[in-house]
């Protein structure tokens, strides 16, 4: 069930029965020159919403398309929130799912810069709780879409070079997957990008001035895209179940 394509009474009556969530979290900031801006919320969206395709058993939230992605705005498009506003944001997130029923919120994640806020953002929620001495009524947890199990293998098996840090091959495959009639090409050099940290925005565009992390995303295709996909949709409904049924001592 898609909670967007939802009316409140279907929600009410599946919250009786499944009170998991998925919650698709990415950002919206460039990736490089062939990648679109919204990569990073649609490749959790895309297999979110196909493994809710194979089993409509699965809820899936609204996906959280804006992160933390400061690094990214000397490149027009990118749109960022301060780590204080996404953190705030999704602790709003889960306070309404919760107050809903919602009892396993779980984060699919398509932005390695928002790892930090969000497990941050969770010691802060359950901090909370472990001050009063209450047990949350709910459980959080947060998954990289490449972290599946056999993801990420079978990325670096597809893309043995230039799979990179940031535009990735794989990430552009899976949306060219989901939208063939979106595909950007365009010419860079290198072919594979250069590597080094990740600062502030005008560090990062004059040591990455097309954008892109060791990677070459011309390798990208919506065929490769798609074996991605269907590695994915089932490791993320086993995921979802096993966190669904795991026993929670003392409640």
């Amino acid at each position: 069930m898609l909670i967007p394509f939802a009316s409140w009474p279907e929600i009410d009556a599946r919250i009786k029965t499944n009170k998991a969530i998925v919650v698709p979290i990415g950002s919206n900031e460039q990736h490089g020159p062939t990648g679109l801006l919204g990569t990073d919320w649609l490749c959790p969206e895309i297999i979110a919403h196909a493994a809710e395709r194979r089993d409509e058993s699965l809820t899936v939230a609204p996906t959280f398309n804006i992160g933390m992605a400061q690094h990214h705005l000397a490149f027009a498009g990118t749109i960022s929130l301060r780590p204080s506003t996404f953190m705030a944001a999704i602790t709003d997130w889960v306070s309404s799912l919760s107050r809903h029923g919602f009892e396993r919120i779980y984060f699919l994640n398509g932005h390695g810069g928002n790892v930090a806020t969000i497990e941050a953002t969770f010691a802060e929620i359950y901090a909370e709780w472990s001050f009063v001495e209450e047990a949350p009524p709910f459980v959080l947890k947060l998954k990289n879409w490449w972290d599946l199990p056999g993801v990420n293998a079978l990325c670096n098996a597809i893309f043995p070079t230039g799979h990179g840090m940031h535009a990735t091959p794989s990430e552009i495959a899976v949306t060219q997957a989901a939208y063939p009639d979106r595909i950007k090409t365009a010419d860079y050099a290198p072919k594979i990008a250069p590597s080094g940290p990740i600062r502030d925005a005008l560090d990062y565009r004059a040591r990455f001035p097309d954008g892109r992390i060791g990677s070459d995303p011309g390798q990208a295709s919506p065929e490769k895209g798609q074996q991605i996909i269907d590695a994915a949709v089932p490791a993320l409904l086993k995921d979802v179940a096993a966190f669904a049924a795991e026993v929670l001592p003392g409640r």
